[in-house]
């Protein structure tokens, strides 16, 4: 959520950086009901001080002043009501303008529509040469033995996939490689809940225009994670950094859901668009003027993870047009994948400024010179592997002419073999 103090200053900024992000908002009305609630609230405590004199000077009152000044205190009380009801149905319909505003693109965030604005920032690593044709990952997964999508469909349905044996273990591996890595970074491991509830979800951004994507349990009101910062930030929700307690890192491992609504007949085979998947996050909560360099350090970390593991891979930067509501700028990894000729998203990361932390009212104080100063913390998220993602690119740019693959260097400790071959 935005400022109210900045949309006053800066209307046309305000409309004109949610365009950029294909959203239209009503800024008059917003505006106009900013000046109800401020008016109404101007009312409301003048009425009220005036009441409560009102009643202060009954006990010294004689008896015939009593009666007056009880009456007139009753009757402000009446209109103190009345002025309150009406602020609160104002201020409910001005907070849920402020909740359709999405967060602005950083300045230097590329604006055009769609994915026309991301742009190549790095490229690292060669593509795999083969001298035979390279096979995709389902082909080789199922032949390997350790991915089976049609007893998943059996049992689940459509876009799910038993991983297996060699498959489950090189999960494993991919987790505690990142774990060894972000913990030597000061990131904290957590396994957070993978079910939230709606103020939680709302506060996140992810139910003013992803709600399509989400699943939602009505008995329970209760919403499956997409991802698992949606769980870890509202874990400080309603609370207050000490400034030296900041920066805040969590990694978090879960198993996350997504309906991939309107994707129908998009990536239906294998792995790589599933409705459940597992992920490691990194999430950060910073003060406001460390927010760039923990951005820049988030992206570092994904790269240095992806070049350990020997892919390659390009860094986009992304336009305004291709921004989810709560990303103010945003950086995304594709890995290399040889069976498609091209490059696949494996990694984001994004700041969202105060955006998210304003809904969560999640705040950091610091004391100065005898001056105590308090904000509203800035809040960053970034993938460490989407794992069935990552998998998907180590089977194909490790794989041999035999129908074996290789393991990456980096994960052979922690697999404890050095490939996979059929049994």
């Amino acid at each position: 959520m935005l400022d109210i103090k900045f949309i006053r200053e800066n209307p046309e900024a305000v409309k004109k950086g949610a365009a950029a992000k294909g959203v239209s908002i009503d800024i008059v009305k917003l505006l106009k009901l900013d000046t109800v609630k401020r008016e109404l609230q101007a009312s409301a405590e003048k009425t009220r001080a005036l009441q409560k004199e009102l009643s202060a000077a009954v006990p010294k009152a004689t008896p015939e002043e009593k009666k007056k000044l009880l009456a007139d205190s009753s009757k402000l009380k009446e209109e103190f009501l009345a002025l309150d009801e009406r602020l609160k149905l104002i201020d409910g319909e001005l907070v849920a303008e402020l909740m359709r505003i999405p967060n602005l693109p950083a300045p230097d965030v590329k604006i055009a529509p769609g994915e026309s604005g991301n742009e190549v920032a790095l490229i690292s690593g060669k593509r795999p040469q083969f001298d035979f044709k390279p096979k995709d990952a389902l082909t080789l997964g199922e032949a390997l033995d350790i991915i089976d999508v049609d007893r998943a469909s059996k049992v689940s349905g459509s876009r799910f996939g038993y991983l297996k044996g060699a498959g489950a273990i090189l999960e494993f591996a991919i987790v505690r490689y990142a774990l060894d890595i972000l913990m030597k970074e000061g990131f904290v491991p957590v396994i957070p809940p993978v079910m939230v509830g709606e103020k939680a979800m709302k506060a996140m951004g992810y139910l003013d225009r992803s709600a399509d994507e989400v699943y939602h349990f009505a008995a329970d009101n209760l919403y499956l994670v997409g991802t698992s910062e949606q769980s870890v930030g509202p874990m400080h929700m309603d609370e207050v950094f000490e400034a030296a307690e900041l920066p805040k890192r969590y990694v978090a491992f879960s198993t996350c859901f997504r309906r991939e609504a309107g994707s129908y007949g998009k990536d239906t085979r294998g792995i790589l668009r599933v409705h459940q998947f597992d992920k490691l996050e990194m999430v950060s909560f910073v003060l406001p003027e460390h927010d760039d360099a923990e951005h820049k350090l988030l992206s570092s970390l994904e790269q240095k993870m992806m070049k350990g593991l020997g892919l390659h891979f390009h860094v986009l930067n992304i336009g305004s047009g291709d921004l989810g509501d709560p990303a103010a700028r945003k950086y995304d990894i594709e890995a290399w994948i040889p069976s498609e000729d091209k490059f696949r998203e494996t990694h984001s990361t994004s700041t969202t400024t105060d955006w998210q932390a304003r809904r969560l009212n999640i705040r950091f104080k610091r004391s100065a010179a005898g001056k105590t100063e308090h904000g509203f913390v800035h809040m960053l998220n970034g993938t460490a592997f989407a794992i069935g993602r990552t998998i998907v690119a180590i089977l194909e740019n490790y794989q041999q002419a035999d129908g074996s693959v290789k393991i990456p260097e980096a994960l052979i400790p922690y697999c404890g073999f050095d490939r996979i071959e059929k049994k």
